[in-house]
């Protein structure tokens, strides 16, 4: 576990990460990070562009096809 401030950047708020966590994710200067919350509160992970257009295929599946979703799980 890491403990991190929030610190005032320029005109906006930030999060310094340090050396130790960057290497261990393999992430440099100028990579995405994805904020997301669950019921342990704020995770951050690597942005990958190719999983979020595979969930927004599965969303807009599931979408066109939510009748024989719903039966198929009866």
């Amino acid at each position: 576990m890491v403990r991190i401030k929030i610190r005032k950047i320029g005109n906006s708020l930030g999060a310094i990460l340090p050396t130790e966590s960057l290497s261990t994710y393999k992430l440099e200067e100028g990579d995405e990070l994805l904020v997301t919350t669950d019921a342990e509160g704020i995770r951050l992970t690597p942005y990958n562009p190719d999983f979020e257009d595979s969930i927004e295929a599965a969303r807009a599946g599931m979408k066109k096809y939510r009748n024989a979703l719903k039966e198929l799980a009866k």
